[in-house]
């Protein structure tokens, strides 16, 4: 018999894999191991800025060193921006210094300018993944997930990754056309975002239509059409969000939301834990094989998905991503 949870930390890692959505290693040395790292553009960002108390830039080194690596690839990688190169570098250095807390897959999402275009998307997690070779070929590549944006062109370059051997993570998903599509091109992984992007960036917004019904469904129907897919929800804005999601197979939490869990003893806990995944039984799903192999059926049904509010969140998220990923060449250009 295994001891009485301690901590609400402990009751989501009875009912959910729990994960680290961070490229700090501070907080899977504290609270480790985790399953997984996540991580994405913003993320990197705000990490690599980061200053001491003397306000001296914590990575300047590494940043450095990204940076002359990717000069060095210059003919590896013709046509591709040295600074583009540097950035994917940085945040394959952060997710290294993260793997000695983990046991499963460091995320490294691919760059959010090529939300649109597959073939560039494919390149791109393959460098991601010579990237990890690289720099730590003792590291195995097969613990490599590479996130990507939920388009249409996103998950078609999930299925051909998915196909090399290439794990694939469908990221800032809304919706059911987007989750059907995402299983039928064999992704490892989704991650339904609870909140839209923004709330964590425009200081008093509140989402007023949380995707927790959807991730409820998104997991019963993955377990009903006998999916190899996991749900892996993220963009978590309190802990009472992060344990309504217990009993999701995989559930990434930021660090500020890893300590408060860490430090909320399990009882006397009056949350709502798992109510996302119950009362679900007897749901009934529509017919999406009719458009999961026609582009512009599915477009068009992703589009009409709550009145065009699902696409919206997308489009929106993927403008967000694209700012910081503009952010992080610049770091590279300095």
């Amino acid at each position: 018999m295994g001891s009485k949870p301690q901590t609400l930390l402990d009751v989501l890692r009875s009912l959910s894999v729990v994960d680290s959505d961070t490229l700090s290693d501070e907080v899977p040395r504290d609270l480790g191991p985790f399953v997984d790292c996540t991580s994405n553009q913003a993320i990197a960002y705000h990490e690599l800025i980061r200053v001491d108390g003397d306000g001296n830039q914590v990575h300047a080194q590494l940043i450095k060193e990204a940076i002359d690596y990717a000069s060095s690839k210059q003919a590896s990688y013709p046509g591709v921006d040295v600074a583009e190169v540097a950035v994917e570098c940085m945040m394959v250095k952060l997710a290294l210094k993260i793997v000695p807390y983990l046991t499963g897959y460091s995320h490294i999402q691919t760059n959010p300018k090529y939300s649109y275009d597959k073939q560039k998307t494919i390149e791109n997690g393959q460098r991601i993944v010579a990237i990890f070779k690289d720099l730590d070929p003792s590291y195995d590549a097969k613990r490599v997930c590479i996130k990507i944006p939920s388009t249409w062109e996103g998950m078609q370059a999930c299925r051909e990754l998915e196909n090399q051997g290439i794990a694939t993570l469908a990221t800032t998903m809304f919706s059911m056309e987007q989750a059907a599509l995402a299983s039928h091109v064999g992704c490892t992984y989704i991650a339904p975002y609870i909140n839209e992007l923004r709330v964590h960036f425009d200081a008093g917004y509140i989402d007023e239509n949380k995707a927790f019904d959807f991730c409820g469904l998104a997991q019963k129907y993955y377990e009903k059409i006998g999916s190899k897919t996991q749900v892996l929800p993220a963009s978590l804005t309190s802990i009472q969000e992060v344990m309504m999601l217990a009993g999701a197979h995989h559930i990434t939490v930021s660090p500020h939301l890893l300590k408060k869990l860490a430090e909320t003893p399990a009882n006397p806990w009056e949350g709502d834990t798992g109510s996302v995944f119950k009362g679900k039984d007897d749901v009934t799903f529509g017919n999406f094989d009719k458009i999961l192999n026609d582009e512009s059926a599915w477009r068009l049904a992703f589009t009409r998905s709550s009145n065009g509010r699902m696409e919206e969140k997308i489009i929106q998220a993927i403008n967000i991503f694209c700012d910081k990923q503009d952010g992080l060449e610049q770091l590279a250009r300095k």
